[in-house]
């Protein structure tokens, strides 16, 4: 038996209820983080943290707990579950009540849940790369917010898995925003190019690690917006998240990128990227 996070205290994970009519189950009226544990370690606990609180005043549910608070037991959750290699996913919702689309009153506390889960790092497909599909962006105007209401998203991914797809590249008209579940950069004479982190996509917490990589290499970065056509001409493309890490994208609906390789400048991001894993404790 696991152990779940369930509002400020670390319980098993049968001893989780939900209400039936908790605002995040009827409305989606909530917000979420996910973080990489690597060797027992939670990796960039505090920019997520920090989204996460970010997330909540733009929607405006107030946390009823002090970051300092969250990050405890953010980590009484990895060591309860003994995670050495995997993530963690913590959500919060406004709550338990009549089922009603005004906010509810003070005496309604906000729901606070989480779990935690062992699975290796995809490693093949940093490696290897994978393929991707352009997919119509139709999401809300407020992705900035990592909201709950992902349905936008979960209809994309659903396309681009039935057709053989790791991933889909959302744009609008035709513009390049970014992944259903991933931020997008392409790549070309040794620039990185990627979406400006506005209401259009969420400023993922590993595009920031990406773009402090790549002034470390001496990398530049020009963050604005791509069309579809000038993604296709790049000569590497990337999607990244907590996850997927930096993983190459080496087929869009059927054009190879970089004749099907993994690109060089990929591959130093990778490398960079790699220096920023916490070791083992005991190593």
């Amino acid at each position: 038996m696991g152990y779940s996070l369930w509002n400020d205290r670390i319980v098993a994970d049968n001893e989780v209820v939900i209400d039936k009519e908790d605002r995040g189950y009827q409305f989606g009226d909530g917000i979420y983080e996910v973080v990489k544990v690597y060797n027992g370690q939670l990796f960039t606990a505090e920019e997520h943290v920090d989204r996460f609180y970010s997330s909540a005043e733009k929607i405006r549910l107030t946390i009823p707990y002090t970051k300092d608070k969250l990050h405890q037991l953010l980590h009484q959750l990895v060591e309860a579950n003994e995670i050495n290699t995997g993530h963690i996913y913590f959500q919060i919702t406004r709550g338990a009540t009549p089922r009603n689309h005004i906010f509810p009153g003070d005496d309604v506390l906000p729901v606070l849940t989480g779990n935690a889960k062992e699975n290796p790092r995809p490693v093949a497909n940093f490696e290897n790369g994978v393929k991707a599909t352009f997919v119509e962006d139709v999401r809300w105007l407020r992705c900035d917010i990592k909201s709950l209401n992902l349905l936008g998203a979960v209809l994309a991914k659903q396309e681009a898995h039935e057709k053989g797809c790791y991933e889909a590249i959302l744009h609008r008209g035709d513009i390049i925003t970014e992944g259903s579940s991933s931020n997008i950069y392409g790549v070309k004479d040794g620039v990185l190019y990627t979406h400006p982190a506005n209401n259009l996509i969420l400023n993922g917490i590993t595009r920031q690690v990406i773009l402090k990589c790549a002034a470390e290499i001496g990398m530049p970065v020009k963050e604005e917006a791509m069309t579809k056509e000038q993604l296709l001409a790049m000569d590497e493309i990337i999607v990244s998240s907590t996850t997927s890490e930096i993983t190459p994208i080496i087929d869009v609906d059927g054009q190879a990128i970089n004749g099907g390789q993994v690109g060089e400048w990929t591959r130093k991001l990778q490398a960079q990227f790699e220096t920023k894993i916490p070791a083992p404790i005991n190593a």
